[in-house]
Parts: structure tokens; sequence; C-alpha cells
């Protein structure tokens, strides 16, 4: 079977009607549960996991996909409206979504996030059916050297988004780090920094962090604040719809997003999660006048949301092709398989096409009946806004400690999002950047575990970090880096002395 047989194929699988009612049930599902602060898809999917014993394999691994993919459109609704990430994927889009929400722009901000993602995600298909051969075996290429070498390039240029301040974004990134090293490590066993509570035995947990970090710390500005109370102004629908210049910065970092989703969603490890945060990095570095970032820029919504949809959707190479998952929702899915007795592999694609094209083509479903879905809401959502600020942050409070009690189902978790919400208005007021702490955070751990991964691997060798070529590509970037931002630094200095 042809690559376009095998799509023709599998779009009419798709087209069944049983089929189309669960891939239907997913995306509003996962719509849903991205709206809602917290909850995210990885609940999702675990509640659901049980209902796909009574149905049959094909449909339960379409809904269940469904509910991922829908879950990054309906995260980014509460991060632009509440400065809420309904996703850890969507932490990013409220850098810049929010503020365009406060400046009356929350349509156009809620267009960008819908449209860049279904661009996205349909790069992310094309990707997957050209490529996907080719995907899984550059995954398969990659090295604990190599991926330690991205990791740290992706650290540098995430230390570069603050540029205004250096030392105070430096500052961040370091925190960031330190807290990713709670927990227990992963070669020793070894509790580091946990003091004694079982409960940061496995870290802290990342939900509670973005979400006090970005929403009761906005919580408790909105409070003290009388000034901010009344979000917004009734909008009309001109104002809805961006202007020609909106669309068109958005268009490249778009494309650049979604390539970069494309590759960092097939190999093992990333995830949509690292996507977001190197898309906004790429495009404060490129863009003309990064000053705009965090102020409102239509490119730091584009570009991050097309990157976790495409991510989303080449998340599946590794997992069908070579049964490796690259993420917890990943590992679910790979879950829903072998409990209906499918193995995946290198040979799942000449074993069960139905199952590979039919899936392929319920992403091109899925994500076309998304944006027909949310485009429509967009004025609703923004009627949100209207809602006075002493009405709705109650409902916000108790929705936040829901999604963060949904996570790991501990008490210890909501206090946690209350000290963490505390300290993050305390940096907020210091113009400390909260973005680069979650960067440093996410980041942190992958860094450490390649890291020491493969130097156990050369025994301690550091070199080989420079004798595989696509490490030594990796460091030379990282240089090359450093480089360009000391050369900037010292250029401002001179014009500044002048």
């Amino acid at each position: 079977m042809t690559t376009w047989e095998g799509l023709l194929y599998g779009i009419g699988f798709a087209l069944q009607p049983e089929v189309l009612v669960y891939c239907l049930l997913g995306v509003v599902l996962g719509t849903f549960v991205g709206v809602l602060p917290g909850i995210g898809a990885m609940a999702a999917i675990s509640l659901l996991l049980p209902v796909t014993y009574y149905i049959t394999p094909e449909a339960a691994l379409i809904m269940l996909a469904g509910v991922y993919y829908g879950a990054q459109y309906g995260g980014a609704v509460a991060s632009i409206l509440m400065r809420l990430p309904g996703t850890p994927q969507s932490a990013v889009t409220t850098l810049d979504g929010y503020p365009m929400a406060q400046q009356g722009r929350a349509g156009v901000a809620l267009f960008a996030a819908m449209a860049s993602s279904f661009a996205g995600s349909v790069i992310g298909i094309v990707v997957l059916v050209v490529l996907a051969g080719w995907l899984s075996r550059a995954a398969t290429a990659f090295g604990a050297a190599d991926y330690a070498a991205m990791m740290i390039l992706g650290l540098v240029a995430a230390s570069t988004i603050g540029t205004a301040r250096p030392a105070k974004g430096f500052a961040m990134v370091v925190l960031g780090l330190l807290l990713g090293t709670v927990g227990t490590d992963v070669n020793s066993g070894v509790q580091r920094f946990t003091f004694g509570q079982t409960e940061l035995l496995d870290g802290i947990n990342l939900v509670a962090l973005a979400m006090g970090l970005f929403g009761v710390a906005e919580v408790i500005a909105n409070v003290r604040d009388p000034e901010r109370q009344s979000l917004s102004e009734r909008i009309g629908l001109r104002r809805l719809m961006p202007s020609r210049e909106e669309l068109r910065r958005m268009g490249w970092p778009t494309l650049r997003g979604s390539a970069l989703g494309s590759f960092f969603g097939a190999l093992p490890g990333t995830g949509s999660t690292l996507s977001s945060f190197l898309s906004y990095a790429m495009e404060r570095r490129v863009a003309r006048q990064p000053e705009r970032f965090g102020n409102g820029a239509v490119e730091g919504i584009a570009g991050p949301e097309a990157a976790n949809n495409s991510a989303s959707i080449t998340a599946f190479v590794p997992t069908l092709t070579l049964g490796i998952p690259g993420d917890p929702i990943m590992a679910l899915m790979l879950g829903a398989l072998v409990i209906h007795g499918i193995q995946p592999g290198p040979l799942m694609l000449e074993a069960r096409p139905d199952m590979f094209w039919g899936l392929v083509a319920s992403f091109g479903i899925g994500n076309l009946i998304l944006l027909i879905l949310n485009l429509p809401l967009i004025g609703i959502w923004v009627a949100m806004l209207r809602i006075p600020f002493r009405w709705l942050y109650p409902a916000i409070l108790v929705f936040l400690c829901l999604g963060v009690y949904s996570v790991r189902g501990l008490t210890y978790d909501i206090a946690a999002v209350a000290l963490i919400g505390l300290a993050g208005y305390l940096l907020a007021l210091a113009r400390f950047s909260p973005a680069l702490l979650l960067l440093g955070f996410v980041l942190g751990p992958l860094i450490e575990t390649h890291l020491r991964r493969a130097l156990l691997i050369s025994r301690g060798d550091p070199m080989v970090f420079l004798e595989r070529p696509i490490a030594a590509g990796f460091v030379a970037a990282t240089v090359a880096l450093l480089l360009l931002s000391a050369w900037q630094a010292w250029g401002r200095r001179r014009r500044a002395r002048g």
C-alpha cells in the first residue's frame, strides 16, 4: 500500500459513523478539559482508559488522540483570558495572550491561537505522512549526548529571552534549575532537597508550579489592585478579528513553530511542552523588536501554539513506529494498544494499516472539527472578560484547586500552589520573569538525565559531545549563541555610553 493509497483508505475508515462519533467525542472532551485550568489531557485519558475495553482498538485510539490534541486548543483559552495555563504546554501562551486580553484584544489573541494551532496540526500531519519513516530513523540516531547538547542549547536560548535584564533572567533560570533537582535522583535513588516530605519524592508538580506562578499570582495582583477589577469593556465583532498587519506577523512564526514542533515531537522524551517554550525563545530571538514580547505580541502566541500542536501530532511517530512513548500521555496511548493486544513497532504499518492510516486521517478530521467548533465560540469566550473580577476569582481559585488536586490526588499540592503563587507575586513585584523560572524547571531535569547518561556511557569522557556530529553541531550553535549575546550586550553598552 503506497502512501496515497493508505491515506485514502484512512480517510474512508475515519469517516465511518461510529469512528466519527468517537473522534467528535474525543475532541470536544479534550477542549473542555483544556479550558478547565490544570486538569489537562493526562487526567482525562486516564479516566477514559477503562472505557476502551468496550470499543474497538481503532476507535479507542482515535478518541484518546482527540482528547490529547483537543486539550491543546482548549488550554489556550484559559491562558489568554485568565492567565491560567489550561495545560502545561499553554503556560507560555499567557506571556503575550493575557496582555492582549487586558488591552481589549482577547478576540485577536484567541483567533491567533486557534488559527496557528490548526495550521501547526496540518503541517504536523503532512510531516507525519511524508516523513514518518525518516523521522523514526532520525529519532533512533539521537543518543544521550545529542539530547543533552540539544537541551543545553534550548536552555541557553531560553536564558536570552530576558534581554532587558540579563542578570535577573539568569537568576530565574538558575532558580528553575534548582527547583528541578528536587525529588528522587533517577540514577542513584538518593532523595534531594525533600526535607523529609514524602510528597516531594517525585519532585515539584509542574502543574502546581505553573498555576502558582501565573494563576494565583494574577489573582493576588487583581485583588490588591482595585483599578484592575474591571477587566474589559464591551468588544464589537470587528475587534475580534486580527488586522492585516497582525495576520502578516502570524505567518512566519506559525511556520517556524510548526517545523520546530514537528521535529521535537518525533524525538522520544521531548514532547510538546519543550517545543512551545523553545518556539517562544526562537521568536524572541529573531524578532526585530524583542521588547514587544511580554506586552502583547501576536507572534508570541502563534509560534508556541503551532509548535505544541504539531508536536502533539508527530509525537505518535516514535510511539507507533518504534514502540517508544515520548511522554507520559504517549505511554497511556501505548497502554491502550497493549490492552487490545496490539504491539506497536516498525512492522505496525504493514500489520495494521487500518489503525495507522485511520489515526492519521482522524487527525485532519478532528482538527477541522476543532476549528469549526472553536472559532464561533471566540465571542462567547471574550464575553467572560466582562464579568467583574470580584465575582470571577473565587471560581478561578476553585477550578485551580480542582485542577491541581486531580493530577496526583494530594492536598499537599493545593498548599504548594498557594505558596508558589505568593512567591510568584513577590517575584513579579521585583520584575523577575516567572517564564524563565518555568523554562529552567522544564529543561533542567532533561539536561541532567541525558548529560549523566552520556557521561556514564562514555565512562566520564566529555569529548563525547564533540565526537558525535549531532552533539557537536548543537554545541557549536550554543557557543555561537553565547558569543552573539555577548556581542549584542557590548553593543548596547557602547550605545548607552554614547
